[in-house]
């Protein structure tokens, strides 16, 4: 069996009227509470882009469409937002905002490559055989392949539901594939992750938690 999931990518749309009337009341909290203007653009294209593309999927408005982004930890409103009858993602970097959207949990993420990749970094987030897979090459290739493998990574994480309690030096990657996970939430055998193309200087990727195969297609989103 194959199961579709498709990704949306999308730029920041501007802080107006049209766009934030599409927010509840704890949307608008979190949107007033990021202090630079592009995190709130960012936090609202997110918003709307899922709204709208969930809402035709499911035959809505996206006025209509509420989010449950309760916290399984604290209760509080800044989980991943979750809707019946449907699995989703979102994530942005820079002026790229993304949604996944398909019919098992998902993760998905995105991250600027033109970023330095410290050995820090690089050590904490690759066990020792991926970071002798980025021995020798030059600092700009490693930067771009190390965020490869971060957003292969994240989104395995985000497909969970458990975020960075997963520790990511638990996961073992055998390129865009789920090698090996201590952790017992991820298993390669349930498993499908898939490297995106979300334009130049951009790395994504996305993880699909199922035993199915996974056909990923790719949309430019305008409101």
């Amino acid at each position: 069996m194959v199961i579709g999931c498709a990704v949306w990518w999308a730029r920041p749309l501007p802080n107006e009227p049209r766009y934030l009337a599409l927010l509840d009341e704890a949307e608008h909290g979190r949107h007033q509470a990021y202090r630079q203007e592009i995190d709130r653009r960012r936090f609202l294209t997110g918003r709307v882009l899922a709204k709208t593309v969930l809402g035709e999927r499911l035959g809505r408005p996206p006025e209509s469409v509420a989010f449950d982004a309760t916290c399984d930890d604290c209760g509080k409103p800044h989980g991943k937002p979750k809707l019946t009858g449907v699995e989703f993602s979102i994530s942005h970097s820079g002026d790229r905002i993304g949604l996944a959207v398909t019919t098992s949990p998902v993760g998905l993420d995105v991250e600027t490559e033109n970023r330095r990749a410290d050995e820090s970094l690089i050590s904490y987030a690759l066990n020792e055989t991926e970071q002798q897979a980025l021995n020798g090459l030059p600092e700009e290739a490693k930067a771009s392949e190390f965020f490869q493998y971060w957003t292969r990574k994240e989104a395995l994480m985000k497909a969970t539901g458990r975020g960075l309690k997963i520790p990511l030096q638990s996961i073992t990657l055998d390129g865009p594939r789920l090698a090996a996970c201590t952790d017992p939430a991820l298993d390669p055998a349930n498993t499908r992750l898939a490297d995106l193309t979300p334009g130049d200087g951009y790395r994504a990727a996305v993880a699909v938690l199922t035993r199915d195969e996974v056909e990923v297609t790719e949309h430019t989103w305008q409101p």
